[in-house]
């Protein structure tokens, strides 16, 4: 298989160790999965609108951001794309247990560039995904480690398309790369989240994964071990029905229950 690490997704820069005290009780540091940028980009400004505290993010693969966060660098909330690597920094005891809670879900589509003259496909049992894409690739996370992959390959297998289609795959190293793969045409077709293909113009939807074809699509969120204390007013805005809003906006399922 071959794989694609020339598009990557530049995360926003944290907060330098060398700030002073009273300035770093202003910020607060999230890493999260990439599929998650523009919902929270727009919770990030609304929280810094109502509390004054600046929140700077980091996106990313999911499986890269609870390693480095395991390797010490400073973040103070983690939401990963899937519950594997959440439990993956539970087991290495870099977040704090008691503050973790199933904060999204989402579902997989199959895309195409926008100018496609791929019709809708019905994607059931026996889906030929090798044949439609001819002689092109299909991009996707990197099936080994990034969550959007790991969820493809799941549903190709369910559905017995895997082992034609994986010799056309083209691995990205985050969700949003293989989306740019489609949106320039570098790829015929792409498995990405719901929410990404909503949001980038340069692709359309052909297909919906059925949802018992792949492990149901979940987000937990939770403090890092680290963390500040004001970590937990983030956490807890996240559970305001504003930053449900805005999930819902963007097409995530809000799992939490509102609080506020």
């Amino acid at each position: 298989m071959k794989r694609f690490a020339g598009i990557l997704l530049t995360g926003l820069a944290l907060a330098g160790a060398a700030m002073p005290a009273s300035a770093q009780d202003k910020t607060i540091t999230v890493f999260a999965a990439a599929s998650m940028k523009n919902a929270l980009d727009e919770i990030g400004a609304a929280y810094g609108a109502k509390t004054g505290v600046k929140v700077t993010v980091s996106y990313g693969p999911s499986s890269g951001l609870a390693r480095q966060i395991e390797q010490g660098a400073p973040a103070d909330v983690f939401i990963s794309a899937d519950t594997d690597w959440m439990d993956y920094a539970a087991s290495r005891k870099t977040i704090d247990e008691a503050s973790r809670i199933n904060l999204l879900g989402n579902s997989i589509v199959l895309i195409a560039p926008k100018d496609s003259k791929i019709g809708d496909v019905s994607i059931a049992a026996g889906f030929d995904l090798a044949r439609l894409a001819g002689d092109g690739r299909i991009a996707t996370g990197d099936v080994k480690s990034v969550p959007s992959g790991k969820y493809a390959k799941a549903a190709l297998k369910k559905l017995g398309s895997w082992r034609a289609a994986e010799p056309k795959f083209a691995m990205a190293d985050n969700v949003r790369a293989a989306l740019l793969l489609v949106a320039r045409s570098e790829a015929v077709l792409g498995i990405v989240y719901a929410t990404d293909a909503r949001v980038e113009p340069g692709v359309r939807i052909v297909g919906t994964f059925p949802a018992d074809s792949h492990p149901a699509i979940v987000y937990p969120v939770a403090a890092t071990a680290t963390a500040k204390p004001q970590a937990a007013n983030y956490l807890a805005f996240l559970r305001s029905t504003a930053a449900r809003n805005i999930f819902e906006k963007y097409g995530f399922k809000y799992l939490a229950t509102p609080t506020t």
